[in-house]
C-alpha cells in the first residue's frame, strides 16, 4: 500500500479526534451521513435494490448544498455512495467540499471505473477511505462485483492510493460461491489491502442466517485479515445474526446515522427508504432528537454494519419509543 503523506496523516488524525469528541460528548449530532451522488450503476446485481440504470448524477450545486447543511448539523463523517459514485464526474470536487468542512470522507465503489487518473484526483481531493465491493471470483446473475473484473484496479490502488482501501465482500450471496470470499480476502492481503465481510440481508435489510460452510468461511476470512472492524461487527451484531438470532439494541438511524437519497431526502437507511423522508435542507435539531428517541421495529434483525457502528456510542443512554408511523420498506 502506498504511504500516506505526513500532512494527510495529521489531517486524518484531527478528523478522527473530532469524530470521537462528537460521539462521546453529544447525542444529537450525526456521526455518519451516507449521501447518494447518483442512483445509476454500471452493474445490475440481483441482490441489490439501491440502483437504476438511467438516473443522471445529482448536480454538483445540489450536492454542495447538502454537504454544507450536513456541516451545519455538525456531521462528523460522510460517505459518498450510489448507485456507483464513480459515475459522477464531480465526485472529487464534492469530496474536497466535505474535507474543507473537516469531515472524515470516504466512498463506496464496485471498482469497475477506477483508473490511475481517478485515484490521482481522489488523492488530490483528500479522500480518506474507499471501500471496494467484491463478492465473487467471476460474475453471475446474483452479483456482478467480481474479482476477475477488478483485480487490476486493486493493484493500482495498492500502488497509488493515498487513502485507506478496504475490500468488502457479502457472505451468503450464493452458497456455491462461499469459498470465493476466502480467495478475495487472500487477494486483498496480497496487495496489502484490508478486507471485511458483511452478512447478506434481505430486501428489507433484515436477517439471513449463514450455513455451516459460510460460518467456516467467515472464520477463515477473519484469520486472513484480522481487524478491529471484524471484531467490532462480530460483537455488535453479526454473532447473533449468523446463528439466526435477533439483537437487542437501540438503532439511532435518522440521528447518529443519516441516509440521503439522490432526491435529497433523509431516510433511516438504504433498506428502510420511506421514513422520515424529510428534505435534508429542512432537517434540523428537532428531527435529529425525534429520530434518536424513535424505536425502529426493524432493528432486531438488521445487518447494516454502518448503522450498528454509529449507534454503539449511545447503547446505554437515551430511551426510545415505539415507531409511529411504520416506515415504507425499500422496493426490491
Amino acid at each position: 500500500m502506498n504511504d500516506i503523506p505526513l500532512a494527510r496523516r495529521i489531517s486524518n488524525l484531527g478528523a478522527g479526534v473530532r469524530f470521537a469528541a462528537k460521539a462521546i460528548a453529544t447525542r444529537y449530532t450525526p456521526l455518519l451521513a451516507q449521501v447518494v451522488v447518483t442512483r445509476r450503476c454500471n452493474l445490475a446485481c440481483g441482490y441489490c435494490n439501491e440502483f437504476d440504470d438511467f438516473s443522471a448524477p445529482v448536480p454538483f450545486a445540489e450536492l454542495k448544498a447538502r454537504v454544507d447543511h450536513l456541516a451545519k448539523l455538525g456531521t462528523a463523517s460522510i460517505t459518498f455512495t450510489g448507485g456507483e459514485p464513480l459515475l459522477h464526474p464531480d465526485l472529487d470536487r464534492i469530496v474536497r467540499v466535505a474535507r474543507d468542512h473537516g469531515m472524515i470522507v470516504t466512498t463506496i465503489t464496485n471498482g469497475f471505473r477506477l483508473s490511475r487518473a481517478w485515484i490521482d484526483r481522489l488523492n488530490a481531493a483528500g479522500l480518506q477511505g474507499m471501500q471496494v465491493s467484491i463478492d465473487n471470483i467471476t460474475p453471475d446473475d446474483i452479483s456482478m462485483k467480481s474479482l476477475s473484473s477488478v483485480e487490476g484496479r486493486l493493484a493500482l490502488l495498492s500502488k497509488h492510493a493515498q487513502f485507506k482501501v478496504n475490500v468488502n465482500s457479502v457472505l451468503g450471496v450464493t452458497g456455491e460461491r462461499t469459498q470465493d470470499v476466502v480467495t478475495i480476502a487472500e487477494t486483498a492481503a496480497r496487495y496489502g489491502l484490508q478486507h471485511s465481510v458483511g452478512v447478506l440481508h434481505d430486501h428489507h435489510g433484515g436477517l439471513k442466517a449463514l450455513s455451516d460452510e459460510q460460518m467456516r468461511a467467515y472464520r477463515r476470512v477473519t484469520e486472513i485479515s484480522p481487524s478491529l472492524v471484524h471484531t467490532l461487527n462480530y460483537r455488535l451484531f453479526q454473532k447473533n445474526l449468523m446463528h439466526g438470532q435477533p439483537n437487542d439494541w437501540k438503532c439511532r438511524a435518522g440521528a447518529r446515522y443519516l441516509y440521503v437519497t439522490e432526491d435529497g431526502k433523509v431516510h433511516w437507511c438504504s433498506q428502510q427508504r420511506g421514513y422520515p423522508a424529510i428534505p435534508l435542507l429542512e432537517y434540523g435539531p428537532a428531527d435529529l432528537k425525534r429520530e434518536y428517541h424513535t424505536e425502529k421495529s426493524c432493528s432486531p434483525t438488521c445487518t447494516l454494519s454502518c448503522v450498528h457502528q454509529m449507534s454503539m456510542f449511545d447503547r446505554y443512554r437515551g430511551a426510545q419509543h415505539p415507531t409511529d408511523p411504520v416506515p415504507v420498506p425499500a422496493e426490491a
